[in-house]
């Protein structure tokens, strides 16, 4: 049936080209490195870190998986990001699970870009990752969502980014979370916001913004690729 179906439809890797694989070992070395410190122009205030510039199999995969209906470039794409979280740790940069349960909370997209493309890939990709993780249990929540009036940001510039997402980035099945004296209840979780690219981090920066505001702790940032 695979021979069959490759001769129908050719297999090729989705990052370079090459035939016969959906993902090849020589992409997979580009992808699963340590994620990098970025500093995007518009500041999340919280740590950023990429796992490589938007560029060779990271941008190929990226439009792949979002553009052409390649769904399975999700799994080593959150494969990536477990093994990043992994690296994170050992580093310091983020606690550990025996000081707190992981989250991972995916910046919003589109709606109308979400049905377009069969569901939200950065949901699909971190659903991988905590997969990867197990036995440690990572929770995914969709706890953001983008309103309605949100623009395609291509094309804009940074503060074009910034108006465009301002005040249209949601949370949803969460209760504003305050203490007695007015500070947020942060618990015993790390929380990692993630996302596909950063560009000039508006979105990332709105998302953090509120999430924030409703007193989620937010540990950083992680995102596949920066531009």
């Amino acid at each position: 049936m695979r021979t069959l179906l490759d001769l129908v439809l050719p297999l090729e890797c989705a990052g370079c080209g090459v035939p016969g694989e959906q993902w090849c070992t020589g992409c997979s070395r580009a992808l699963y490195v340590p994620p990098v410190v970025v500093r995007p122009r518009v500041d999340p205030g919280v740590p950023c870190w990429a796992l490589g510039t938007y560029s060779g199999p990271r941008r190929s995969g990226i439009i792949a998986l979002k553009e052409r209906g390649r769904r399975s470039v999700a799994r080593p794409f959150g494969r990536a990001l477990a093994e990043a979280v992994g690296h994170l740790r050992v580093a310091g940069e983020i606690d550990p699970p025996e000081l707190g349960s992981l989250v991972l909370v995916c910046a919003p997209t589109r709606a109308r870009a979400a049905r377009a493309r069969g569901g939200d890939p950065v949901l699909r990709c971190a659903r991988i990752a905590a997969e990867q993780l197990a036995p440690e249990t990572v929770l995914v929540p969709e706890l953001l969502r983008m309103s309605t009036g949100v623009r395609d940001s291509v094309g804009l510039s940074a503060g074009q980014r910034q108006s465009n997402v301002a005040g249209r980035v949601e949370v949803v099945g969460v209760r504003r979370s305050r203490s007695d004296n007015g500070g947020a209840r942060t618990g015993s979780c790390t929380v990692l916001l993630v996302d596909d690219v950063v560009t000039t981090g508006a979105t990332l920066a709105e998302s953090a913004r509120v999430l924030k505001d409703f007193g989620v702790p937010l540990a950083g940032a992680l995102v596949v690729a920066h531009a």
